[in-house]
């Protein structure tokens, strides 16, 4: 059903919601990609795909052949020069309520465990790196560990990170009550420094992946016994042991 004409177009109330919904995603993707150089290809590609349409409604072949192999070829280009920026904006929908909602999660279940393994590696200052995926799959990271697929338990945690094991050197993947892999290797930050404090290499690793992937990422020091959480590019710092559970708790829920 037509509400209204522009000329020799007829606007129907589908086109309207259409135009709202591609208008929302413009706005959103642009909000995303502002800050980075990344708008500005963004902005350029827009450009092309308006010329485009307009040269289809007026008939221009040859010109819009052309525009559509250039545009073609500008969004390959796009995707492949700005793949963090890209790799960020997925973050932010997988992190989003709504996709959530279809994500569920039985790591409540297994975070008492890990809890208790922690404090034990903590008094005997033995290092760890525990990885909790969220919404999004990280299984390149689990590619480059040892396959696992066994129920967390303590025992299982501290005879992994315990110096003598050969899986001790990585980190745990733990997918809602399995540990998936061990022994994997985590894309290390290129920070150094963070809230005044030199970084080690567990601290870069757990950072470097929350960077890049929607996981937290538990970390333990080996030289202090410090606990700390890393989650979206950020580090949460000698976290006391008693705050541990409600820390991890938090960041963990997908309420």
């Amino acid at each position: 059903m037509d509400i209204f004409k522009i000329g020799f177009l007829s606007v129907t109330l589908v086109d309207i919601l259409d135009i709202a919904i591609v208008t929302v995603v413009i706005y959103w993707v642009y909000r995303s990609l502002k800050d980075t150089v990344a708008i500005q290809i963004l902005i350029g590609l827009m450009i092309i795909i308006g010329l485009q349409f307009f040269t289809e409604a007026i008939n221009l072949k040859s010109l819009n052949w052309i525009l559509r192999t250039i545009s073609d070829i500008w969004l390959l280009a796009f995707i492949i020069l700005f793949q963090p920026e890209l790799r960020k904006l997925m973050l932010l929908l997988t992190r989003s309520p709504l996709f959530r909602i279809f994500v569920k999660s039985k790591i409540s279940e297994t975070i008492d465990e890990v809890i208790d393994s922690i404090r034990e590696l903590s008094e005997k200052h033995i290092g760890a790196l525990i990885v909790f995926p969220r919404s999004q799959n990280v299984q390149m990271t689990v590619g480059t560990g040892i396959p696992l697929q066994a129920s967390v338990s303590r025992e299982l945690l501290v005879s992994i990170f315990n110096t003598k094991s050969p899986l001790h050197d990585g980190a745990v993947i733990i997918d809602n009550d399995m540990v998936v892999a061990a022994r994997c290797v985590l894309p290390l930050t290129t920070i150094t420094k963070y809230g005044g404090q030199n970084l080690g290499t567990r601290h870069r690793a757990g950072l470097g992946l929350s960077e890049q992937a929607d996981a937290v990422v538990l970390i333990l020091s080996e030289e202090t016994g410090a606990i700390s959480l890393a989650e979206s590019g950020e580090l949460t710092l000698d976290i006391p042991k008693d705050q541990v559970n409600t820390y991890l708790r938090a960041k963990l829920s997908q309420d």
